[in-house]
């Protein structure tokens, strides 16, 4: 038995605290100064600046407000996390009240005894048969908790209680990322429909240039064929867009709560939502504070480490105290009457002796669990570390990605506006004119595609920081 009491070394040295109580502190993870290896080169980063609560007001979008205020309230996700808070707080009351306070039972009875004489050997009793007897008592026990498994116990309670609370939370988060990304999404599909209509509606025409020069004998029917080629591709690429934009509209009346077929959704475009101007980021170290993931994995390893303690406590003598009072009367009438009443006052005392190994086992599997909590924590961290790196760099590789499509929209541009003037001095067809037409709305497609990413990526950092809700 004194081999198996105390906690060994190693999980002494990680303050699992089986025999005190104390609060399991996490494993030590490398915080390191900076995300990345290198400087990350975006003008909207704020280092150390506060984020506010409702993060996805950064996009300054009163539409995009009201939507993930929706979502927030009428999500079935969120619903279903909240009623599970709810489940598993009234589970700990429950628990508490009963480990806490002494059990206190009333219990009224009433029997009908009869014996035969003979079976007893006995000619005659002293008294009648058959005698009914009344009993009414009331019984207070109380289990002391010496050793602490009733307190680790409830620590245990209380760390599921706050994994699910961090739970919720996370739901929140990961559901207005959601919303956000969503609704940027739909912004950016519909850009690209309308520049699509553009394209299309000068490939037709083109194509009826050059069916016309065919008839004339100064283009050939390959030359047909090509344009026509390049106005199917243009044509296919509406069926696909459209079908991106029903299907992002599904998710947003979904993540509201709403069905697809009956939703009232706002119309999103890039114009309407504004980059933010600043990107709140916190310090690495300050990061597992901030994201509800991290914050679940702690009450995790905290609810693992107070089994440990509660299976480390099983070892030791339970001690249970009993009081019982009440009234004994063969007569309903007399039950509380003179020299009716009686009381009990006991203890129990109750030491496991064998087991079959059995309480042993449970504690080094309660350790072995602690170990996979502490594991699962570092890698928690670790994985939030990398969701941040990614995202800076990404929002690094955006910002280069945005300059050059601006460029080459300006580019394509100026290009349209020297053969536009051409064209009205007669100086080129109107073939080349809708060929640089062409040019531009592809451009306009390949710049909206990149700014929809940056939009896209700093709600990502947003959520990878763990968003506001701290």
């Amino acid at each position: 038995m004194r081999r198996s009491c105390c906690i060994p070394a190693v999980v002494m040295g990680m303050t699992l605290g089986a025999c005190s109580g104390a609060p399991v502190r996490p494993p030590d993870v490398p915080a390191p100064a900076n995300y990345t290896t290198g400087p990350v080169e975006v003008a909207a980063l704020a280092p150390g600046a506060d984020m506010p609560r409702q993060w996805w007001t950064l996009f300054k979008s009163p539409a995009l407000d009201d939507l993930v205020r929706r979502a927030l309230e009428n999500s079935p996700t969120i619903a279903q996390a909240t009623a599970r808070l709810r489940q598993v707080q009234e589970e700990r009351v429950a628990r508490s009240g009963a480990a806490w306070f002494p059990r206190v039972d009333a219990r009224l009875s009433a029997n009908r005894i009869d014996i035969e004489p003979q079976a007893i050997g006995a000619g005659n009793l002293p008294i009648q048969m058959p005698l009914d007897l009344y009993l009414a008592t009331v019984s207070v026990s109380y289990n002391l908790d010496i050793f602490g498994a009733t307190r680790h116990e409830m620590q245990a309670l209380k760390a599921g209680v706050d994994y699910e609370q961090y739970q919720l939370e996370a739901a929140r988060l990961t559901l207005a990322a959601n919303v956000v990304t969503a609704a940027i999404r739909e912004a950016s599909i519909r850009e690209q429909i309308a520049a699509v209509e553009k394209m299309v509606s000068i490939q037709e025409n083109r194509l009826s240039i050059v069916e016309k020069l065919e008839q004339l004998g100064t283009a050939s029917s390959g030359d047909v064929a090509a344009q026509r080629l390049d106005l199917a591709e243009a044509r296919v690429l509406q069926p696909e867009l459209k079908r991106q934009l029903e299907q992002v509209r599904h998710r947003l009346a979904v993540y509201t709560g709403q069905a697809p077929g009956a939703a009232q959704l706002p119309e999103f475009r890039l114009a309407d939502i504004q980059l933010p101007e600043k990107l709140p980021l916190s310090l690495p170290a300050e990061l597992a504070r901030q994201r509800p993931d991290i914050r679940a994995a702690e009450a995790v390893l905290q609810q693992a480490g107070s089994r440990v303690g509660v299976a480390t406590a099983n070892l030791y003598p339970q001690i249970m105290l009993t009081a019982t009072g009440g009234s004994i009367s063969t007569s309903s009438g007399d039950l509380f009457g003179d020299g009716t009443m009686f009381s009990l006052l006991g203890a129990s005392l109750t030491q496991p002796l064998f087991h079959g190994r059995e309480l042993q086992a449970k504690r080094r599997a309660a350790i072995a669990a602690y170990d996979q909590a502490s594991a699962a924590y570092r890698q928690v961290v670790l994985q939030g570390l990398q969701n941040v790196a990614d995202v800076l760099r990404a929002l690094e590789a955006d910002a280069q990605k945005v300059r050059e499509r601006a460029v080459a929209a300006e580019n394509a541009q100026r290009l349209r506006d020297i053969v536009a003037g051409r064209y009205d001095a007669g100086g080129v067809s109107y073939y080349a004119l809708l060929d640089a037409e062409r040019r531009l709305q592809s451009a306009t497609i390949d710049r909206i595609q990149a700014e929809a990413d940056r939009y896209a990526d700093c709600a990502a950092l947003l959520q990878a920081l763990g968003g506001g809700w701290r």
